[in-house]
């Protein structure tokens, strides 16, 4: 029933690594556009790296060089691997699909990264 369903959160180290998984539950190829989106306590969520359908990637400045958004449409799923982490980096980690006008969104996985 749920289109997006995220997993791969935990808790690591600063420095460490961690890589995320969205699986959706009809083809890739159907949404726009997938991403990641974090929201932390008390902050507002934002968008963490999103990529089109036709495989065009986005950052924020924040993760630029640390995070990769990939995707495996063979197995409908979107990837978030994420090194280097940070403290800050630490959020619930939301998937999100767009298909035309409607957004679809998972029930988020926490990361958690101790300094």
């Amino acid at each position: 029933q749920s289109q997006l369903v995220e997993s791969g959160g935990g808790l690591v180290q600063a420095g460490g690594s961690l890589r995320l998984s969205c699986a959706a539950s009809r083809s890739l190829f159907s949404f726009n556009e997938m991403g990641w989106y974090r929201q932390a306590p008390g902050k507002q969520r934002e968008l963490v790296a999103g990529i089109t359908s036709g495989g065009i990637t986005n950052y924020a400045d924040s993760v630029k060089g640390r995070f990769t958004i990939s995707k495996d449409n063979a197995k409908n799923t979107v990837y978030l691997q994420m090194n280097s982490l940070k403290p800050e980096d630490t959020a619930v980690y939301y998937c999100r699909g767009r298909r035309i006008q409607t957004y679809y969104w998972g029930q988020g996985t926490q990361v958690t990264v101790s300094s």
